[in-house]
């Protein structure tokens, strides 16, 4: 305990000083009585996205609010990652390699369509940018590609103890995202179990949840498609509540209703999806997000571990969800729909 304030202490106090300024619900409610995007961003002016927003001119536009209170995101990551010693540093980069992820499916998509490549940059995420990423995006085929994706990144081993060059050409996009997503879960998750203490307990919480969540999507998403069960079960991480039995049922369901037979088998998940009416499937992305948002919540209730920062990185992602929302709404005048898509954090 007096080694990680030592240590780590006055970043967790930083990091708990950011979450104070995450909206709450009565920013909420003010932002869905706004008329026009002009009033977001005047009412997100007296928030802490204030400095990121003042100087931009009207019109205002939805991807606009989301660039710059993403801008925000990305320069409170920033200012912790460069004042991180270790092992805070590593995790903190742990917790930035599935946006890095995701950059790369959309370089390889868009070199496989022969897109512009600064099209590409400007798409990317930016909590997921690495120094070689320009690199990457200059390539002439995929073989080119995926060397210098082993090289520049820090994805390495994902690649290549997972796919080969062969494979970026032949292999559907979706099936390489989630391949890589299952070794970085697998390889977080024995991160932190390394890093031990209550970062272990509390991280396993959360990262068990991803990836049953992803297991979840992955078998919604490959209902009626070429993908086998053998191959559906290769996507599924190698932890988790389902794990390994609850992940042996979804790799043979064939509708929603099985499922969510095996969904219910779990305990935490029974609740979750007793909440769920008949036809409903549509609001289930919203109900795990609601769950993952409780969870992320909870973990501020302990002392002297890393979860807040990885806490405080998906409230903020989900906080910019929710403006996205919102603005969406008040765009297309669709102000009726406005609260169906609110996540409330706070």
């Amino acid at each position: 305990m007096c080694l990680f304030n030592v240590k780590d202490g006055f970043l967790e106090a930083v990091v708990r000083g950011y979450k104070l300024g995450l909206l709450t619900t009565a920013d909420y409610n003010n932002l869905c009585q706004c008329e026009t995007l002009e009033d977001i961003k005047l009412y997100l002016t007296g928030t802490d996205y204030g400095p990121f927003l003042a100087n931009e001119p009207s019109p205002m536009h939805t991807t606009t609010l989301v660039d710059c209170c993403t801008r925000k995101l990305v320069a409170d990551w920033r200012y912790l990652r460069e004042n991180a010693g270790e092992p805070l540093g590593r995790f903190l980069d742990y917790c930035t390699y599935g946006h890095m992820i995701d950059n790369v499916v959309l370089i390889v998509t868009g070199t496989l369509h022969e897109r512009d490549v600064q099209e590409l940059l400007e798409k990317c995420n930016p909590l997921g940018m690495f120094d070689a990423i320009a690199s990457l995006a200059v390539a002439q085929n995929m073989r080119d590609l995926y060397r210098l994706v082993l090289v520049d990144t820090p994805l390495a081993p994902y690649f290549s103890d997972n796919l080969t060059s062969e494979d970026l050409d032949e292999m559907n996009i979706e099936v390489m995202r989630n391949t890589l997503y299952k070794a970085y879960l697998d390889d977080f998750a024995a991160f932190v179990h390394r890093v031990g203490g209550t970062t272990a307990g509390v991280m396993s919480e959360l990262l068990s949840f991803e990836a049953d969540r992803r297991a979840l999507n992955i078998t919604l998403n490959s209902i009626g498609t070429e993908l086998t069960r053998d191959d559906r079960r290769k996507l599924y991480a190698n932890f988790g509540l389902l794990y390994p039995h609850g992940q042996a049922e979804l790799a043979v369901a064939e509708d929603f209703d099985q499922i969510r037979t095996a969904m219910e088998k779990c305990q935490p998940y029974q609740s979750i999806f007793s909440r769920l009416g008949l036809g409903e499937t549509q609001m289930l992305d919203k109900i795990l997000y609601e769950e993952e948002v409780r969870q992320l919540i909870n973990t501020y209730e302990q002392q002297f571990h890393y979860g807040v920062f990885y806490a405080y990185m998906r409230l903020r992602e989900q906080e910019i969800r929710n403006i996205m929302w919102i603005a969406e709404c008040v765009a297309q005048d669709q102000k009726n729909r406005v609260q169906d898509g609110i996540v409330f954090t706070f």
